[in-house]
């Protein structure tokens, strides 16, 4: 009888009450929360900044532009045009919903291919839903010779100082 208790109290010990086994589950449930919380917390202190490409790209030599050349780079959206009066940059997304343009050389426009827009070789509007002509972007020659273009800023149209001349 004696080993009887002794096996009986033994199971009791060894084999969790309801109220413990509760009480250990919620205090794991709050320790999994608090480590959620904890680390979002860290991830809103964080500073979360954005890295962007720079605006500023650099289009080559003037040499890789023939004169009266219309010249589109797909990865930049901008065209390079080279005119009797220099080089300048035209942005090649339209103004309409910003679809990007392309140069058709047969016709000597540049065109939208989604919905019909159809600009002159220096960005001014013939026909279409576009409510703007291309926006001219500025160009410049770096030290080594090389073309630049920043994408973030427009420059009037056909003002002097909108071409680089070589």
């Amino acid at each position: 009888m004696a080993d009887e208790k002794t096996t009986a109290s033994d199971e009791q010990l060894n084999d969790p009450s309801r109220r413990e086994f509760f009480m250990k589950l919620g205090l794991g449930s709050l320790g999994i929360a608090a480590a959620g919380t904890a680390a979002f917390s860290y991830q809103y202190l964080e500073p979360n900044v954005l890295y962007e490409p720079s605006p500023v790209i650099n289009a080559g030599k003037p040499d890789r532009y023939p004169l009266d050349s219309v010249t589109l780079d797909v990865n930049n959206g901008i065209f390079i045009v080279h005119s009797q009066e220099g080089y300048f940059s035209l942005s090649a997304v339209c103004t309409h919903l910003g679809c990007l343009t392309a140069w058709k050389q047969e016709l000597g426009i540049i065109a939208c291919p989604c919905h019909g827009s159809k600009f002159e070789e220096n960005g001014k509007k013939i026909e279409g839903p576009a409510p703007r002509p291309l926006p001219w972007k500025r160009i410049w020659l770096n030290d080594d010779g090389d073309l630049l273009v920043d994408r973030s800023t427009d420059v009037p149209p056909l003002a002097r100082d909108s071409f680089v001349r070589v």
